[in-house]
């Protein structure tokens, strides 16, 4: 039993180590399918060049497009593409910030 516990804590471990990993490199990650996360607006422009750049609360999934209140501004997010949101069941703030 504990060596199973040991093993089963080292795997978190590891999961958290790669997350960071991702986070600090400016790999992409994949939420919801096959939705590209992008630290830097530039980034994610370059991946999808004839979209629309969107910020998207990552633990909400609501996006807010460049000049409303909360692009780039909310504590969990990332750039991404207007397109792969919506198609990975994101959707745009209702209210307009």
């Amino acid at each position: 039993m504990k060596s199973e516990r040991v093993h089963q804590v080292r795997l978190m471990i590891t999961a958290v180590l790669l997350a960071v990993g991702l986070l600090f490199t400016g790999a992409t990650a994949s939420v919801a399918g096959a939705v590209a996360l992008f630290q830097t607006a530039q980034s994610a422009a370059a991946h999808c060049p004839k979209d629309v750049v969107v910020w998207v609360n990552t633990q909400t999934g609501v996006f807010h497009f460049k000049g409303q209140r909360w692009y780039a501004a909310t504590k969990q997010g990332a750039f991404v593409c207007e397109a792969e949101a919506l198609q990975g069941g994101m959707r745009a703030t209702r209210n307009g910030q």
